[in-house]
C-alpha cells in the first residue's frame, strides 16, 4: 500500500510494458519515497495486455533517428539484463535479426533507410539475391531486388518476462500497483490534480502518465483531451513445418514484399500481416479468430517464399490489440501543451514493446529533470497532432 492512501507524486495509467518501464526508470533516476509511483492497472492479471500478445521483436530497421534511438535503449538494456534486473533475469533474446524483402519497386526505400540505420548505429547489411541466397538456402528470391538483414542488436525475445521485469524491478524499488480502473481526471489551473478510481478512491497526483496502450484514447478524453489512438486487431497465426531444416529455424524475422512475415518460435513458427484500412478485423471479443486471411494470404504468400512451407499444420492463432496512432502510427511521447503535467507514452502501433525502455526512459527524464535528457524526442510530441503534421516512418509494419 501507499504511505498516503491518497497521493502520490507520479500515477501512471496502464501497468503494461509502457507503464512498467516508466515506473522501472523513474525509480532508477529520482528519489521517490515508498508508495509515491502508482500505476493504475484495470487487469493485473495481464490476459488480454497488448504486450503479452505481441511478437517481441527488436529491430533497428526504421527509417527515423529517433525510433532506431528508442530501441537502442531497449537493446542496451536486453544486452546487460543480469546487471539491471538481476541474476536470474533472462527473456531468451534470440539474436537471429530482421530481414526485410524487396522487390524493385520498394529496393530505393531500403536504400534510404539504410542510410540513416547506418548513421545511428545499425548493423544492416544490404544483400542482392546472390548473396540472400548464399546466406539464407531456405528462401526463394524470385521476384527480389534486395534484401536488408540486421546482423546483430535485432531479434525476438519473451514480451511478458520482459514486462515484468520492469514491473517487479519498480515494485521492490516501492513503486505500487493497483488494480483498479480510472474514471476521472480532475484538473485546475492547467495541471492535472488527481484521478478517480471506479472503486471511488481518489488519488491526488503531480504527474499523470497516459501509458494505457489501446485504452489511452478513452483516458485522454477523460481530462477532455483529444488523443487519436484507438484499438487495432491482429491476429497471429501458429504453424508447424514438417520440412524445417535447422537454418529455417534459425530464421530472421523475415517480412516479405506481400507484407506477409514469420519467424521460428520454438519448433513451430509465428506469422501473419497487417490488414489494409478496408480490411480491419472489428473490435471485439480477442478469442474472435479470423482464419481467412491465413488461408487466403498468409499462408499462400509464405509458402511462395519459402518452399519449406508449402507442407505445413497451422496448430494455433491468437490476437491483440495496437495501440494505434490514427495520425502517423508513430509514439507520442512527452507534455500535453496545456495540461503540462499530463504526459504520453502510447499510440506506438506494433512497434511499442522494443521501444519501452527508451519511452520509459525519456518519461523518466520528463518528470525528474523537466525535459528529455538522453534522447531528443520533441518530434514524437503531442504538438504535431494539434498541428496534424505526421511523422513519416516508412518502416511501420
Amino acid at each position: 500500500m501507499t504511505t498516503n492512501r491518497d497521493s502520490a507524486d507520479v500515477v501512471i495509467v496502464g501497468g503494461g510494458v509502457m507503464g512498467s518501464a516508466s515506473a522501472y526508470f523513474l525509480t532508477k533516476l529520482g528519489r521517490f519515497g515508498p508508495g509515491r509511483i502508482v500505476i493504475v492497472e484495470r487487469d493485473t492479471s495481464f490476459a488480454e495486455c497488448s504486450t503479452g500478445r505481441s511478437l517481441g521483436g527488436l529491430r533497428a530497421q526504421f527509417s527515423t533517428p529517433e525510433n532506431i534511438a528508442l530501441s537502442k535503449v531497449t537493446l542496451g538494456l536486453v544486452r546487460n539484463l543480469k546487471e539491471n534486473f538481476g541474476p536470474d533475469a533472462d527473456v531468451s533474446f534470440r539474436e537471429y535479426g530482421y530481414l526485410v524483402l524487396a522487390d524493385d519497386a520498394g529496393a530505393g526505400i531500403l536504400r534510404a533507410n539504410h542510410v540513416v540505420q547506418r548513421a545511428n548505429g545499425g548493423d544492416i547489411d544490404l544483400l542482392a539475391p546472390d548473396d540472400l541466397r548464399r546466406e539464407f538456402p531456405w528462401l526463394d528470391v524470385e521476384g527480389l531486388a534486395l534484401g536488408a538483414f540486421g546482423r546483430s542488436g535485432e531479434g525476438f525475445m519473451d514480451p511478458s518476462i520482459m514486462m515484468t521485469l520492469f514491473r517487479k524491478a519498480a515494485q521492490a524499488a516501492g513503486a505500487v500497483v493497483i488494480n483498479d480502473t480510472v474514471t476521472g481526471i480532475d484538473q485546475d489551473g492547467g495541471k492535472v490534480r488527481g484521478v478517480t478510481l471506479a472503486s471511488g478512491r481518489r488519488i491526488a497526483c503531480g504527474t499523470m502518465v497516459c501509458a494505457a496502450g489501446h485504452a489511452s484514447g478513452k483516458v485522454a478524453k477523460l481530462a477532455g483531451v483529444e488523443l487519436p489512438v484507438e484499438p487495432r486487431k491482429r491476429y497471429v497465426y501458429v504453424m508447424d513445418c514438417r520440412d524445417a531444416t535447422p537454418a529455417l529455424h534459425r530464421a530472421p524475422l523475415t517480412q516479405d514484399i506481400s507484407g506477409t512475415y514469420f519467424r521460428p518460435e520454438g519448433r513451430q513458427f509465428i506469422c501473419g500481416m497487417s490488414p489494409t484500412e478496408d480490411q480491419e478485423p472489428p473490435i471485439g471479443d480477442l478469442t474472435a479468430i479470423d482464419y481467412a486471411p491465413y488461408e487466403e494470404t498468409v499462408w499462400p504468400s509464405l509458402a511462395g517464399r519459402v518452399p519449406a512451407f508449402e507442407a505445413v499444420k497451422m496448430t494455433g492463432a491468437w490476437a491483440g490489440y495496437y495501440d494505434y496512432n490514427t495520425l502517423d502510427q508513430n509514439a507520442i511521447i512527452g507534455p500535453h501543451p496545456e495540461l503540462t503535467n499530463l504526459l504520453f507514452s502510447t499510440g506506438f502501433s506494433g512497434h511499442g514493446f522494443q521501444q519501452s525502455g527508451g519511452a520509459g526512459q525519456a518519461i523518466a527524464e520528463l518528470v525528474v529533470h523537466g525535459g528529455f535528457r538522453s534522447l531528443d524526442l520533441k518530434r514524437f510530441g503531442y504538438e504535431r497532432i494539434r498541428r496534424n503534421e505526421p511523422v513519416f516512418e516508412l518502416n511501420i509494419y
